[in-house]
Parts: structure tokens; sequence; C-alpha cells
């Protein structure tokens, strides 16, 4: 087996594996190896399952951020429920969003926002399994391991853990997110973790004999095929290993490198955030179908207005950057950007001038992916409390990203027990959006 990157291991937090980049011959655990994940796309090819390259980027907010002083200001309330950062009037007629969020006022004819999003777990890791899987898991806050696979190892497995032109992971993290992980259907399906061990096995390691020269990095790639050519090794390879051997050799590994990027795009998004978020855009470019971006601070229990000042302005800027950019690309039907947190927070102030956890009502917008966009979708209750109109569940936004992905909602893996399991058992495609 050649081997091009190193092949350690280590476990994070939760137990789970990082997965290694890319190596000839083996790819993650369990033996996968990237000519099987070839096979395999192409025989989903075969039957009727091919994906129709579209690609999702989810923004978690994690610490539960307040639906009110984001996207549901409701200044119509009464005074102790209402935005405490005011509202600020958006390019959509009679449509307003929480104070800090001007950028993005000006971009939500491309965006849509949902304000009946709901479920019943207020707590931080059971609504993040919640909103993560679709389905709720009461021991979540003990301690527990997620018992659903996230979403995008959903779509990493069907789709394969690679993009079988590029060689790109199908499922990247970019911080992790409790419940972002396979569950049962096993640590191949995993997330690439950015950072760490993983990210470092990206570069390529030749011996320095190998080498005519070590000017760059691109020139090392010329040699690696220099030497397979002269060796006549890739004869006696079939059609998958040979496109193993082509997608090592790629330079698909450029797109977590922004020096890579227009330095006037990368100025537009900003630094924090905003580069997390250019780079999730290039990693949908280069064949990545799912990426998590973990943006925490959110559970206010005190002070919400100055820690809205802090946080708001920093997502107003980095999203705006995204969805203006994916318009001026001509990508806004292929990417979609999925914005939420593990639940909302109470929707009346709290003696701290803070809110608490509230699961009955959660932030919620997406922008692009080819979905009804510019729009507000559902009704919040006078105190902005619940949902007013049918509540939008965590397995209505799977449903609809399953259908934005071309993935069956009703498609089944086998649980730990040995029985078909419905990812998407009861959530159905937001009527609007689809």
């Amino acid at each position: 087996m050649l081997k091009l990157a190193t092949s350690r291991c280590r476990e994070n937090c939760e137990g789970t594996t990082r997965r290694d980049f890319l190596q000839v011959g083996a790819l993650g655990l369990g033996g996968l190896t990237l000519a099987d994940t070839l096979r395999s796309n192409a025989q989903a090819a075969e039957n009727g399952r091919a994906s129709n390259g579209k690609s999702v980027i989810w923004l978690w907010l994690g610490g539960g951020p307040t639906h009110v002083e984001t996207f549901d200001p409701k200044m119509t309330a009464p005074a102790e429920y209402r935005s405490v950062t005011g509202e600020v009037k958006t390019n959509l007629p009679g449509v307003t969003l929480g104070g800090n969020f001007e950028r993005m006022a000006g971009v939500a004819d491309k965006m849509a926002f949902v304000r009946s999003f709901a479920h019943t777990n207020s707590g931080h890791s059971g609504g993040t399994h919640y909103v993560m899987t679709g389905y709720d898991n009461r021991l979540a806050d003990n301690g527990a391991a997620s018992d659903r696979p996230g979403i995008g190892s959903i779509v990493s497995r069907v789709r394969g853990t690679n993009h079988p032109e590029t060689g790109m992971p199908t499922y990247v993290r970019l911080g992790g997110i409790y419940a972002d992980g396979p569950a049962f259907l096993g640590t191949a399906f995993g997330p690439f973790d950015s950072g760490g061990e993983a990210r470092r096995n990206m570069a390529l390691n030749v011996a320095k004999d190998r080498l005519d020269t070590r000017r760059s990095l691109l020139e090392g790639i010329d040699n690696v095929k220099r030497d397979i050519d002269r060796s006549k090794v890739m004869d006696g390879l079939d059609a998958f290993d040979q496109q193993a051997f082509n997608i090592i050799l790629s330079r698909s590994q450029q797109a977590f490198d922004l020096k890579y990027e227009d330095p006037r795009v990368v100025d537009r998004y900003g630094t924090g955030l905003g580069q997390q978020l250019l780079q999730a855009r290039r990693l949908c470019e280069a064949g990545c179908g799912f990426v998590t971006l973990q943006f925490g601070g959110w559970d206010m229990h005190g002070g919400i207005k100055a820690a809205m000042d802090n946080l708001g302005p920093q997502v107003d800027r980095a999203v705006a950057a995204l969805v203006e950019d994916l318009a001026l690309r001509g990508q806004s039907d292929d990417i979609l950007l999925v914005i939420s947190g593990e639940f909302g927070r109470t929707p009346k102030i709290n003696g701290g001038a803070g809110r608490d956890h509230w699961a009955p009502l959660s932030t919620l917008a997406l922008a692009g992916g080819g979905l009804q966009m510019g729009q507000v979708i559902g009704e919040s209750a006078e105190k902005v409390d619940v949902p007013k109109t049918t509540p939008i569940t965590p397995q209505d936004l799977l449903a609809t990203i399953f259908q934005t992905l071309n993935i069956d909602r009703r498609i089944q893996f086998t649980n730990q027990a040995g029985r078909p399991t419905y990812m998407v058992e009861h959530g159905k495609p937001i009527e609007e959006l689809v």
C-alpha cells in the first residue's frame, strides 16, 4: 500500500475517532478504502440514487440563541417580551429583524426566516440532539452518547465518504457539535475534523530521497506522479484504484486554505466566523456535501443586550457576506445555508436582564439551496412564547434538507439492534420552501 499521509488516530471527547483526510489504500476505520468508496458511489448512481451535487452549510449558534433578538423582534409585544435590541427594517415589506442584523436585513430577499420552529427539549445536549438528528434523547443531558446519526453522517452514508472526482470529504465539521456524529451508521461516516491531526494529514508527506526538489508542495506532487508513471504501478490497478491515486494527487486540499482565495473576498467576510463561512463555501465548491460550523456564546441568562451587541454583528456580517457571495457567484441554488441552535430563550426578560432556556420556540433561518426565499414562514404568538401557526419541527427541517439534497426522506438504515430504521419518520418538507 502506498501511503502519502500518516494514519494516526485519536479520540475526541465523545469517543469518536477523527478520520484522516486521504491516503491511498485506507480511509478512516473498518478497512473502508477510497477505491471501495468510489465503487459505492458508482453503484449508487446505477441504482438511481446519484447526488444532485447540492451542499449544505449548517451554522450552529451553540448555547441557544434568542429567537426574539435574532429573527422575531416582536416590537408589538409588551415591553418585557419584545426585543431589547430593537428592530431593523429589511428589504421585505413589513418584515423586521433584531437590531443587530442590519446587513442581513439588506439580503432578506435571499433568505427565509421561520418563526414557528419548535420542539420539546430545553437541555443543551438534549436540544442539540433533537435538532441535529430529528429525534429527542432524554438521556443526552446526563452524558449519554447520541443514539441517532446526525444529518451530515446520513449524507455521507448516502453519497459515500468522499467526492468521487475531487476526493473532498462529503462531511466536514469546523468545530464539534454534540450529536453531529454517525451513531449506529459507523465511524467511517463521521465528520472529517478540519482541526488537529486530520488537518495536518492533508499535507503530502513524501520521503526526502523521493523528491528532486523541496521548493513547493505542488512540485512534490508532480514528482510523485512521475515516480508512479515510471514504475508502471498504475497498470495493474482497476479503474477505481487509478481514480483513487488521481484524487490523492489532486489539489482539492487547497479548498481548506484561504490563501488561495481573492484577498478582496476574504476582506468582505471579515475574521473569525466570516473566515469559517468562506472556508465552508470553498469546501462546498470542491465537492463537500455537508459542512457544520460551531459559533457559541448564546447561553445568555443575563446581560442579553450587551451579549447580543457583541455576537450579533459578527453573525450579521459573516452571513450577509456569504449570501451575497453565493448570489454573485451564481451558487445560490447549489448551496443551502441553515442557521439554528439547540433551542430559543424564554420570552420574558428575567431578573438578570437575560433570557433562559426555551424549546417551545427557536431561531431558524435559511438561504439558498434552490428553495423559495424572500419570506417569513410561520408566526409566533403575541408574547413570542409558542408558535401561533402550525409548528415546524426538527424532522420537518431534516425532511426539507433531504429533499434539497435529493435524498429519499423515507430512507432506512440498520440500527445497532439490527433493525431497519427510518432517518426521518414523521417530518415533511416545509411546504412554503419547496
